[in-house]
């Protein structure tokens, strides 16, 4: 109760809040690249149920090629795009997921229906036992560190096979010690990087998770 609680304040104040940068961002989309702003995404959540995910949209409607994973300089994503994907501007209509009760301000990040479907290991699936968040330990780790691993080609399987298993695990440490300070913490580290990664910095220790997970499975 005290974490919906939570995640209904933060969300109304939230938008609240950053209804000018929502309209720039609509009207940045519409200026510079053809088609609907809102991307919608179908992803896997509580209890492996799918449900639609909201974005907005950063990459050409019309498409060469069909990927599940974006890769680092992604060519189908258009310039303005970039810019919102880098200050994670993209993410924000998912507050409104937040309000419908389909997710959760802190939670492992929804993945796609195929990679839940066709990857995910049975240990992986216990981080469908919570609500999927807008941010989380895994996808900080993700967006500090993991994001440069995929360039060039074949960036699906780089994420399934050097990626995801990281991300999944500090996740799954999260969903067994969850509690209202350590969503807190979370949240306020989330600012703090999307924060410095817009100032220039690039390198960031792996998050305290990532460490302890690495020191136990020695």
């Amino acid at each position: 109760m005290l974490k919906r609680i939570l995640d209904l304040t933060v969300s109304i104040v939230a938008l609240a809040l950053l209804i000018p940068v929502l309209i720039l961002a609509a009207a940045g989309i519409k200026l510079t690249s053809p088609g609907p702003v809102f991307y919608k995404a179908k992803r896997i959540g509580l209890g492996g149920e799918p449900f639609t995910m909201y974005k907005f949209r950063t990459m050409h409607v019309l498409q060469a090629e069909k990927r599940l994973v974006t890769s680092v300089g992604d060519p189908r994503i258009f310039s303005f795009g970039a810019i919102l994907r880098k200050a994670k501007v993209d993410e924000l209509p998912q507050l409104l997921n937040v309000l419908l009760g389909d997710m959760s301000i802190v939670g492992p990040r929804p993945e796609d229906p195929v990679i839940v479907e066709r990857d995910y290991t049975e240990e992986q699936l216990r981080t469908l036992e919570v609500l999927p968040g807008l941010t989380s330990p895994g996808s900080l780790y993700y967006y500090t560190s993991g994001e440069s691993l995929l360039t060039g080609e074949n960036t699906d399987q780089k994420y399934i096979e050097a990626v995801m298993p990281m991300k999944l695990a500090i996740d799954l440490y999260y969903t067994e010690n969850i509690s209202f300070m350590y969503d807190l913490q979370i949240m306020l580290r989330t600012a703090y990087v999307i924060v410095a990664k817009l100032a220039g910095r690039n390198n960031f220790k792996e998050i305290w998770e990532c460490s302890k997970i690495k020191s136990e499975k020695k």
